[in-house]
């Protein structure tokens, strides 16, 4: 049934004003109009209780007559009303309506015109009609034209509700003399078997046309899409298979085929393209069809940015279709085509005049939703791409000024104060100074720049008066002066990305620390992301951060900068064994007031965003030499790796789009790809590292064999977990029923028993990828239990569990970064002091603070495997895997993947077990906590390798080719075997000079020792290094030689041992 509900109707006579009654009117399912249910109950009530001049009280004979009477007057009334109406709207409505429109919903249209001007009302009128199939179709009547805008805004659609429906078609209709509007909208989708028909049958008329195109007959009809392989039949069947029914049965032929090309270019991307073509009829309410398609993009959101866009450029919207067709894998495709007219308030357009429409357009989709509010809302004159760059420079204002000031300089106040009025021009202003600064075509000299940056400075210090603002704006310009490269110009980008100096943060901090080598950062809908890296060749994970609230946003936001540097440090100190140095981003993501859905949704997009926009500064394309102004002027090699919330599909679509972007080795640009990479939850590399680590600790801390001795270990992180999970199953299969976990806890609660957890239970969970609050509590002990995250209760016995439990060993397997530090680390100790843990090993990256370890063992004694050496086994498998995506095909690789994944572990462990045995070897001589000599020993080998990465731009090919079996023995052998001999032509020299740097660099550490490192000049280090090598290979020779002498064998083994511990080194004090 039909609901007509008119709202915001005005009257046009005064009797209307003065009457007391509800004049809303309803619908019966016939063509009827009747008195609505207040109306009616209002006259019974007035009939009972007051005299009307026209009507007798007690004659039923004079009522009966005058009833009579009045239903006549009315139908003559109505029926006058109707003979007007539908002339008119028969004439003025557009041919695409009645082509569009079914039968029986242009009869409730006709029916409500009718009982509006029959009541004397304003063209206001709301119907809401219910189909069978589920879907809901709401249609708005509205006076003149350009009314699309108002309605989409306030559309009743709610993305947190159960009852969502996806808007899947839309149509505007204007009268051809603008007096009226009809806009429909359809919510829901055509179930299969209400639409699925022969595609050849229903898009007979397609099919035809197109083979009049691909015969040449329109060659000279520029408004026909030209002959192409993709109008063949077959292609076109495929095409129709994705549509709904009725989008392929009131498409006209041309158009169909129009929009299907736009389709296929957008398809199985997040891209839009956008055609535009003047009307072809001389009688058209408007002057353009911009036709759109948009992919993978919410259809309300999409008819919102355009109708608002298109309004701010003064353009009424006349005509609408929308409709969203199947883009397999990938999602939706939303096609739009929008007949636009110029309002009343500018002059007739060109098509040339639609260019800067049409790229603002392509941005709308990946504004912020503070963009949009600043420039659509707030000061229409700045611009999309000017507001862009306010709002991005607002927001990296927050992770590096908060510190000073954390109230002054919240996220909140810096955006307001910013974006005043009194303060807007001088923000405008920097952004100008960005888009000249790197303008393609002329971009600003340095001397032009510094003079430009002086004066404004100069303005905003004579001009602004509130300290704070005066602070972050000059901030703004200090970040404009120190941004290198920016892809600001690139026509489909999906954000705003900077590459930036690192001192645009680092001086902020006026901290000691190290300076990374480069910081990139991302301003896109919704995030934003940094990603720091010390190194000129970097990997590192990208996690997404997504807080429950705008509180926790907020937190997340003034630590954002410090969390992304902290990791990639502490991956630098841990990619000490490989050639790529250490890196990380971080993403971080509002996901305020979003449903379950609407949050993966947005989290995707803010993947893809950031991925596009690193490639856009990092690529060599003709699209990026021709538009991105490089002031840096070395290529940049970034390896990325997934992290917390990143997905396989999030995977996929990074490999794939590396290459469709040109990236030279797209399937190494992302590791752990599902087929052909190496998946660390699958294979537990990053857990088979940690449990060396703890398995040497045991030994020399707690003077146990884990192999034939019980210990008692409890772990953060859940059975679901990468680490966690993996570490449950590697001590089980290590050590049996010695490895008793007494506790463990993650998100959703926490599992304790004193007499140990079941194995088979725990086991059961790990395969099973379950957390742990879904450990069967019938097979706890008697002193057994598991607390619920969901209760106040639960929360703080989960939060507490590491803390709490007493065990030999405590493994941080997940949580987030920082859990202890100088507020909370004396929680972790007992009551008389001890340590309820006398061994750590971090498996979770950053989950003690730098000063809460040093304060654990200075005051308790509590010693500590750093994270950088604990869990490092993650990126030496995914330096190999780079490797073998830069070396081998796919079908080689996962020919060979179960031997290469052998080789790589083997190879992990030993790394682990040699850094693990310098390490506690180092302990011995060395009062600094083990904290400290991981650290130590990492800045030792970084150390080293950088001096011999310089010294190997000088050697010769000669030298080269001696230092590269280092590399060789580097690799997994079965990659060595199949591919060494082609790494000069795949391989990028750079990377193979860090591969050689690095290789020596460890194994003159873990040979020698940190003091042999530290005593040797800086100036001298490279070339003791390579010196090393050599000396190493007379040694071995002076060895082999010993084996075939005719010695005594206990003689020969001890010279042996002489050479093997010191040999090398005495060589190199020879003359």
């Amino acid at each position: 049934m039909n609901r007509l509900i008119t709202k915001n109707c005005k009257s046009r006579t005064a009797l209307r004003h003065s009457s007391n009654l509800d004049k809303r009117i309803l619908f019966s399912t016939g063509s009827r109009p009747m008195l609505s249910l207040a109306v009616a109950t209002e006259y019974e009530r007035k009939q009972k209780t007051e005299s009307t001049a026209w009507q007798p009280q007690n004659n039923s004979e004079i009522q009966r007559v005058t009833r009579d009477a009045l239903i006549h007057e009315l139908t003559q009334e109505q029926n006058s009303t109707v003979q007007k109406v539908v002339p008119w709207f028969l004439e003025k409505m557009p041919k695409s309506y009645f082509n569009s429109v079914p039968e029986n919903f242009r009869l409730d249209h006709i029916k409500a015109i009718s009982a509006i001007q029959h009541a004397n009302m304003d063209l206001h009128m709301n119907l809401k009609t219910e189909l069978p199939d589920g879907r809901v179709i709401r249609t708005y009547i509205r006076p003149g034209k350009g009314k699309l805008l108002n309605l989409v805004k306030h559309l009743p659609w709610d993305f947190n509700s159960d009852n969502y429906l996806p808007l899947s078609r839309a149509q505007v209709f204007t009268s051809e003399d603008c007096e009226l509007s009809i806009i429909m909208f359809i919510f829901g989708e055509e179930k299969e078997d209400t639409h699925v028909l022969d595609a050849q049958s229903s898009g007979a008329r397609i099919l035809d046309f197109a083979e009049q195109v691909q015969n040449g007959d329109f060659v000279d009809d520029d408004r026909v899409t030209s002959p192409s392989p993709l109008l063949e039949k077959e292609s076109i069947v495929k095409h129709l298979a994705k549509c709904p029914e009725s989008y392929i049965v009131r498409s006209d032929p041309r158009r169909f085929l129009k929009q299907m090309s736009l389709y296929n270019k957008v398809s199985g991307t997040d891209n839009m393209e956008v055609s535009v073509e003047r009307s072809e009829f001389a009688d058209a309410a408007g002057d353009y069809w911009l036709d759109i398609a948009v992919a993978n993009s919410l259809p309300e959101i999409a008819l919102e940015n355009a109708s608002m866009l298109l309004a701010q450029h003064n353009l009424d919207i006349v005509r609408s279709h929308l409709d969203v067709l199947s883009d397999e894998d990938n999602g939706d495709v939303c096609m739009l085509r929008l007949l636009v007219s110029p309002s009343e308030h500018r002059d007739a357009m060109t098509e040339e005049m639609f260019l800067p429409i049409i790229q603002d357009l392509k941005r709308l989709k990946w504004l912020d939703p503070y963009t949009i509010q600043l420039v659509f809302k707030k000061y229409p004159w700045l611009g999309v791409t000017r507001g862009e760059i306010i709002t991005g420079l607002s927001s990296i204002l927050h992770p590096i000024m908060s510190d000073k000031n954390p109230f002054a300089f919240s996220r909140s106040n810096i955006f307001d104060l910013v974006t005043k009025s009194r303060n807007i021009q001088h923000a405008s202003e920097i952004a100008d100074l960005l888009l000249d600064r790197f303008h393609p075509k002329h971009p600003l000299s340095d001397s032009d720049f510094s003079i430009r940056k002086e004066n404004l400075e100069n303005s905003i210090i004579d001009d602004v008066e509130d300290t704070f603002a005066k602070d972050m704006l000059m901030k703004m310009v200090d970040v404009v002066a120190h941004t290198l490269k920016t892809n600001v110009y690139l026509e489909d980008r999906y954000a705003l990305g900077l590459r930036l100096d690192p001192r645009a943060i680092q001086e902020t901090y006026q901290t000691s620390e190290e300076q990374p080598f480069g910081v990139m950062y991302c301003h896109g809908r919704r995030f934003n992301a940094f990603h720091v890296r010390f190194k000129d060749i970097a990997r590192g994970g990208m996690r997404l951060v997504t807080p429950t609230s705008p509180e926790h946003h907020a937190l997340e936001s003034a630590r954002q900068y410090d969390e992304c540097y902290g990791l990639a440090y502490a991956q630098q100190l841990k990619n000490k064994d490989i050639p790529e140095g250490g890196s990380k981003a971080v993403n971080l993501i509002n996901c305020d007031g979003l449903s379950p859905q609407a949050k993966q949704f947005v989290m995707r997009k803010s993947v893809k965003a950031f991925t596009n926009t690193i490639l856009d500064l990092i690529v060599d394309t003709e699209e990026t030499r021709e538009r991105v102004v490089d002031r840096h002027g070395q290529r940049e090699v970034i390896y990325l790796g997934p992290d917390e919330q990143v997905t396989i599909e999030d995977i996929n679509w990074i490999v794939k789009r590396a290459a469709k972007r040109g990236y030279k080795t797209p399937n190494a640009f992302m590791s752990s790809k599902p087929k052909i990479g190496i998946n660390h939850k699958e294979f537990g590399v990053t857990s088979e590292g940690v449990n060396t680590y703890l398995d040497v600790a045991l030994r020399n801390v707690l003077s146990l064999d884990p192999n034939s001795e019980p210990f008692t270990i409890k772990i953060t992180g859940g059975p679901d977990g990468d680490v966690a999970g993996n570490e449950i199953k590697i001590l089980l299969r290590e050590y049996g029923d010695n490895a008793v976990i007494v506790g463990i806890a993650d998100g959703s609660g926490a599992a304790e028993d004193p007499d140990g957890l079941n194995h088979v239970e725990l086991l059961r969970l790990v395969h099973a990828s379950l957390a742990i609050s879904e450990f069967d509590q019938t097979k706890l002990g008697p002193n057994g239990i598991v607390h619920l995250a969901d209760n106040e209760e639960g929360i703080k016995a989960r939060n507490s569990m590491h803390n709490r439990l007493v065990a030999d060993a405590f493994v941080p397997a997940g949580g987030r970064p920082s859990t202890i530090d100088m507020s909370n680390y004396r929680n972790f100790l007992l009551p008389d002091g001890s340590p309820s843990s006398r061994l750590i090993v971090e498996g979770a990256n950053l989950f003690i603070t730098g000063e809460a370890r040093k304060a654990l063992y200075d005051e308790a004694g509590v010693v500590i495997i750093k994270d950088s050496s604990a869990n490092k086994g993650g990126v030496i498998t995914s330096s190999f895997e780079i490797c073998s995506a830069m070396l081998l095909s796919d079908e080689e690789f996962y020919e060979n993947k179960t031997q290469i994944v052998g080789e790589i572990l083997e190879k992990l462990r030993g790394l682990a077990r040699l850094e693990a045995e310098l390490l506690f070897k180092e302990y011995e001589s060395n009062p600094d906590s083990l904290p400290a000599i991981s650290q130590r020993i990492s800045n030792s080998i970084n150390v080293a390798t950088d001096a011999i990465t310089i010294e190997l731009n000088d050697i010769s090919n000669a030298e080269r080719e001696e230092l590269l079996p280092l590399f060789r023995d580097h690799l997994p052998e079965t990659i060595s075997k199949i591919a060494f001999e082609k790494i000069d032509g795949k391989v990028p020299e750079q990377y193979i000079k860090n591969a050689i740097a690095s290789c020596l660099a460890s194994k003159l550490v873990y040979k020698e020792g940190c003091n042999f490192i530290d005593s040797l000049p800086k100036k001298d280090l490279a070339r003791v290094a390579l010196k090393y090598i050599s000396k190493e290979k007379e040694v071995f020779m002076l060895k082999n030689a010993l084996a075939g002498s005719d010695m005594d064998e206990a003689e020969i083994n001890a010279i042996l041992q002489i050479l093997e511990n010191g040999g090398v080194r005495t060589a190199l004090k020879l003359k």
